[in-house]
């Protein structure tokens, strides 16, 4: 994968597992531990920006037609399933 490249949450998450098992090994020398430790801070961005893109979306279409938010009586998200 190039630079440029936007891995997937699920590869970037994996990549991020296997620099977290790494680094807690301890084992590796502080330059390369640290190179692992500010790619897996990117990593870790990266999946949080996709996440909350993702929970942006689930709300979007959780919502009415008036844009308000669906709840039920508790005020929890309502949980219908799609009309077919």
């Amino acid at each position: 994968m190039s630079a440029d490249e936007t891995p997937t949450f699920e590869a970037a998450l994996k990549q991020l597992e296997e620099i977290v098992q790494r680094l807690e090994k301890g084992e590796l020398p502080l330059e390369e531990s640290l190179v692992l430790y500010e790619q897996g801070i990117k990593l870790s961005r990266l999946c949080h920006g996709k996440l909350e893109e993702a929970e942006g979306r689930i709300e979007l279409l959780m919502k009415d037609a008036r844009g308000e938010l669906m709840l039920d009586e508790a005020g929890k998200p309502r949980k219908k399933p799609f009309a077919q």
